[in-house]
């Protein structure tokens, strides 16, 4: 499904960081989202590589894979937490327990971004969450880990600016 105007409106980035453009499913039963991610040259750090076709080629950069965790977080808290932002609730995220890049991801393919909650708690008004993240291109996976968030509230927000 395409990305739903409310969605992007209580998102903590403009679309140009969400780096999603599609949500591809949301298993409330299981805990799961599955997102995609278009990968292209003109994506940020990829952008700025001095690419060179034998040492260096151009590739999807980790620390962008990184990021994208933290979306496809936030696409979970969204849609199977039902957590908003205009709500007050925010998100960070906490520990990586475990992160392997299995494979260069490379420029053309989009991503899926899968994250299947291993363990949702509240701890004093805090949700406390654990994640398996999944990250292919294809038949191959570029990225996996284990990661942790934890989303609290705040109060009443007012509305997320624009820049």
């Amino acid at each position: 499904m395409p990305l739903d105007p409310a969605f992007l409106a209580d998102c903590p980035y403009l679309p140009s960081g969400l780096l999603i453009d599609e949500i591809v499913s949301v298993d409330r039963e299981t805990s799961t989202v599955v997102a995609r991610m278009p990968t292209h040259a003109e994506l940020p750090f990829t952008r700025d590589q001095r690419a060179h076709p034998e040492r260096h080629p151009r590739h999807l950069n980790g620390g962008l894979l990184i990021h994208a965790t933290g979306i496809i977080g936030f696409v979970h808290a969204y849609h199977v937490l039902d957590l908003r932002h205009a709500d007050g609730w925010i998100g960070y995220g906490t520990h990586i327990h475990g992160g392997r890049f299995r494979k260069m991801g490379e420029i053309g393919a989009p991503l899926l971004l899968s994250c299947r909650a291993t363990s949702i708690r509240r701890i004093r008004g805090a949700i406390v969450g654990r994640y398996d993240m999944r990250f292919t291109q294809g038949d191959a996976v570029v990225y996996e880990g284990d990661h942790g968030a934890i989303w609290s509230q705040i109060g009443a927000a007012a509305p997320l600016r624009r820049s």
